[in-house]
């Protein structure tokens, strides 16, 4: 998955979670989450990305999963994440359809969720993911730019 990030100035900004779900909507695997909230502070600041929070099970994961799958807020810029089609415990995924997310708060409660589908088989594919936006504000932000997934077998 890539998308251009603009990093945003000021407090309760910047935190983003990049992950990928089945087809009917079970979660898989966090590629990536803002180490803040991550390692706790969604409790701090249930508004910041909390579909991620919810889908990904976040406060039944254990401090070490947590801090394997996320990292300081990035510089902005081009950003890549790469999905090795493994679910969190290390075992390959079936053929088939796949959601994939980037969730940003982009300051406070200002949210931008993009969604988009990706099959995983036997051909390349690509695919442009949909944007929602909870404010103006989040729409007018820049934060997190078209997110687009690229399949490779």
């Amino acid at each position: 998955m890539s998308f251009p990030f603009v990093r945003q100035d000021g407090l309760a900004s910047n935190q983003f979670a990049v992950w990928v779900e089945d087809g009917k909507g079970r979660f898989v695997k966090t590629l990536y989450a803002t180490r803040f909230i991550a390692t706790g502070g969604y409790k701090l600041r249930p508004e910041a990305i909390p579909t991620w929070v919810e889908h990904s099970g976040l406060a039944q994961t254990s401090p070490e999963e947590a801090d394997a799958v996320s990292g300081a807020t990035l510089s902005s810029g081009p950003l890549k994440f790469a999905w090795d089609c493994k679910d969190q415990d290390g075992r390959p995924v079936p053929e088939g359809s796949y959601r994939f997310y980037v969730e940003g708060t982009t300051h406070w409660e200002n949210r931008i969720l993009y969604e988009g589908t990706i099959a995983v088989g036997k051909e390349r594919t690509k695919s442009d993911a949909a944007v929602k936006y909870t404010t103006e504000e989040a729409t007018q932000s820049g934060m997190i730019g078209q997110v687009t997934a690229v399949y490779t077998p």
